[in-house]
């Protein structure tokens, strides 16, 4: 079982940025792909960015391409994303995601 815990979420001014982290604990494998969600209101919960466990390879949604910036610290076993030249659209519950682990969401919201 892993287990993941977000932080890093809070209130930005758009054009502004935020560092996400997600912590991750528990049983893990080399093969894991990890990943970013996010959700708002009366929307589908979206993919974000996934990095390999390795750390070599990295993809992002078109929305945030060039903008965010996923990354991992195999020394603090976390997930990070970096994210720039955010946008009121960027405003979301962002989740970190592990296959079918979830961790408790971190709220981001982004004001014109």
């Amino acid at each position: 079982q892993v287990q993941l815990v977000e932080s890093g979420g809070g209130l930005v001014q758009a054009g502004g940025s935020l560092r996400l982290s997600c912590a991750v604990s528990g049983r893990t494998l080399s093969t894991y792909i990890l990943k970013w969600y996010r959700q708002s209101p009366g929307k589908e919960r979206e993919f974000v960015a996934s990095i390999t466990w390795s750390g070599v390879s990295t993809y992002y949604a078109d929305s945030v391409k060039g903008r965010f910036t996923i990354s991992r610290d195999n020394a603090r076993s976390t997930v990070n994303l970096q994210m720039a030249s955010l946008k009121p659209e960027d405003s979301a519950t962002y989740y970190c995601n592990i296959r079918t682990s979830w961790g408790q969401g971190t709220q981001v919201t982004v004001s014109s």
